[in-house]
């Protein structure tokens, strides 16, 4: 088992920059890439992201760069910080610069559009490498709490357990546990599954309805993720662990949840566009990937009515009350 002296950490959005902390806090050097110049050298002047995390010192064995090459030269993991839908793009240029028979960790939470795939699907079809030698990142991880050193775990899982180990021991801090587990699918639709599902309590907060109508789809919502993880080969309890219901918790429930606090624009009436004028010209990952999730759904035969119903409020006009009164009607049926 090797130690992971130094770990590259592409995308210095808000995740990618708590997340290359975390590692930078466990003792490791780290080197975090940044698409625009001028945040790198923000970074490298004055310890801190201005644009994403400002105010959070970060720590001395944190370097930051804007060239790629610079940054993977000598790394012995590779973490992958940018949105899921860029990841293609960007790992096909990264691909030449990848140091050969390292980790790639995926830090992405979706799934792909046109091809259904989840980011370990993309990221082993892109880079050529075999699915074992891929580990994802799932958990309830508000980067904001994170970088600010309150305590939180995670599941780091790849098929190769060793390899998860290696990253479990480079990511442990005073403030961050990683748990390890080998089921890769269910990690991924679980983080995948949450953003949707933020989306749809968003909405329920935006209308102003309740405790119980959160809740409600906050349970509901976790058994369509987990049916369509059980269809994919997932191990159902994967979902009730850090990955699946932590996760969904989290992020359905904290104003720093940028695919919740999108939700409640929606849930007020707002279109599409003044939710992201809102949200700073960022559109959430889920509005994206409840695309894709429904589709996956209806390619393997699994119902997902609250992803359907999101799907349509964000690209088919779908009001939100309707959205509420499909819900509520559906035929009863046992949970």
């Amino acid at each position: 088992m090797t130690a992971l002296a130094k770990i590259a950490v592409l995308g210095a959005g808000s995740w990618g920059t708590a997340f290359a902390k975390v590692v930078g806090d466990a003792g490791r050097q780290v080197v975090l890439w940044a698409r625009r110049p001028e945040v790198a050298k923000a970074i490298r002047d004055t310890r801190q992201n201005p644009d994403y995390l400002p105010g959070i010192r970060l720590p001395d064995t944190l370097s930051a760069t804007s060239n790629a090459a610079a940054a993977l030269e000598g790394a012995d993991a590779v973490v992958l910080a940018v949105p899921s839908q860029t990841l293609r793009a960007n790992l096909a240029h990264w691909k030449p610069l990848l140091p050969p028979g390292r980790t790639l960790v995926s830090l992405a939470k979706g799934v792909e559009l046109g091809t259904l795939k989840r980011m370990s699907e993309v990221i082993a079809e892109v880079a050529a490498v075999p699915a074992d030698q891929i580990a994802v990142v799932s958990g309830p991880n508000l980067a904001r709490e994170i970088a600010q050193g309150e305590p939180t775990a995670t599941v780091i899982a790849c098929i190769d357990h060793e390899r998860a180990v290696e990253l479990q021991s480079a990511t442990s801090n005073d403030y961050f546990r990683s748990y390890t587990n080998t089921d890769v699918v269910g990690c991924e639709l679980g983080g995948a599954g949450k953003n949707v599902i933020a989306l749809a309590v968003g909405i329920a907060a935006g209308m102003g309805l309740g405790d119980n109508s959160r809740a409600s789809l906050i349970t509901r919502g976790l058994a369509e993720t987990a049916r369509l993880g059980a269809e994919l080969g997932a191990d159902p309890l994967t979902f009730a662990g850090l990955a699946g219901l932590g996760d969904l918790v989290a992020t359905c429930s904290s104003p720093l949840s940028r695919n919740r606090t999108f939700g409640e624009h929606l849930g007020r009436g707002e279109t599409l566009a003044q939710a992201e004028a809102a949200n700073h010209g960022q559109v959430a990952e889920g509005v994206k990937s409840c695309v894709s999730i429904c589709e996956l759904g209806e390619r393997h035969g699994v119902e997902l009515p609250i992803a359907d119903a999101v799907r349509r409020v964000c690209h088919e006009g779908y009001s939100a009350t309707a959205m509420a009164k499909e819900l509520i009607s559906r035929a009863p049926k046992p949970e």
